[in-house]
């Protein structure tokens, strides 16, 4: 059986990449592709990659009945216009951040509010490693944001099997891709300014956190850098735990408890090579997560190292994911693209 799919604000690098998959997706077929600012123009005009694809941008205002809607539009937007997009399609899959928070509280702190916080507690948040179950039932999708996805990898076992808790201390160190900054750009994505920094851009409070702590149930100090790369988001988390009685087998064990049979996630054991420890560039345009760790006993700390494609797991490559969960598909429909290998930047 084949299910229609529509793309709301397609434009973007997120619609780009939902559209390059759904493209070689056998059970999903592309019905409508939206973009305000460039309706009436093909496809080809945003993403040169599929200039193939011979389909124009519609207008928003409106929507065609289909089985998923995919929305890829900046926040504000789902929340806004939910009921339209619920009328449209039997699966919403919202890739903003309109529904990824079950406590209305925490979008007052984090965003600007929520017009319809009534709605928090049906969606599902989009990591299928973590809400496999709830996601097959889902109508309503909320994927997770890049930064708080390559963190929650790393460490959802270690809480899932009770290594750790909300008592341990917690500091997330993320290095993010310019394409997390989206295509519409700013006056510090200029190449200029962007070319070969490390930026610390939220040192502090970033919104990701409260996803991470939503979901692990434990405080995190979270600070993400933007550096010189297009794809990817790399996490290295500090851990300094309250018992400090850590072991490598304990970890290990932990992890293959908790992924031992899940498609997307790569263990690495750090022993040699150029790419022992997970690396962005090569997970680049996969739905891939690797994760590594180590013990530091002299200073009581486990550091957590996980990278994904922030283009991919951390965004489009997760909602195909989760949609092929919801729909009863092979859940790895779509997604079994191997990355290259020498390649350029990520």
């Amino acid at each position: 059986m084949t299910f229609s799919a529509s793309v709301i604000g397609a434009s973007g690098f997120t619609g780009g990449e939902l559209l390059r998959i759904l493209c070689d997706h056998p059970e999903l077929e592309i019905s409508q592709v939206t973009s305000r600012k460039y309706s009436g123009r093909s496809i080809g005009y945003t993403h040169p990659n599929l200039r193939d694809l011979k389909l124009k941008y519609s207008s928003p205002d409106e929507l065609d009945p289909v089985d998923v809607l995919f929305t890829a539009t900046p926040h504000g937007v789902s929340m806004n216009q939910i009921d339209d997009f619920s009328e449209a399609a039997d699966l919403v899959v919202d890739l903003s951040a309109d529904f990824r928070l079950k406590d209305p509280k925490k979008y007052d702190e984090y965003y600007h509010g929520h017009s319809r916080p009534e709605l928090l507690n049906q969606a599902v948040y989009g990591l299928p490693e973590i809400h496999r179950e709830d996601l097959k039932s889902a109508t309503l999708i909320a994927c997770g944001g890049c930064n708080s996805t390559v963190t929650l990898l790393g460490l959802y076992p270690l809480f899932q099997t009770g290594i750790l808790t909300e008592k341990d201390t917690i500091v997330a160190d993320i290095k993010v891709g310019s394409s997390e900054g989206g295509a519409s750009g700013s006056t510090s994505s200029h190449h200029a300014v962007r070319s070969g920094i490390v930026r610390p851009y939220a040192p502090t409070g970033h919104r990701h956190e409260a996803e991470i702590e939503q979901e692990i149930g434990a405080k995190v100090a979270f600070t993400v850098h933007a550096v010189d790369m297009i794809r990817g988001a790399s996490a290295t988390c500090h851990i300094f735990p309250n018992e400090p009685n850590l072991t490598k087998p304990m970890i290990w064990k932990a992890y293959r408890e908790s992924y031992q049979n899940e498609p997307f996630v790569n263990l690495l054991s750090g022993s040699g090579g150029n790419y022992r420890y997970p690396e962005p560039k090569v997970v680049a345009g996969t739905n891939n997560v690797e994760i590594a760790f180590e013990i530091d006993k002299r200073n009581n700390r486990l550091v957590v190292f996980s990278a994904i494609d922030n283009m991919m797991k951390g965004s489009a490559g997760q909602a195909i994911h989760a949609t092929n969960i919801a729909l009863g598909l092979d859940e790895t429909m779509g997604l079994a693209y191997r990355s290259l290998h020498p390649t350029g930047s990520p």
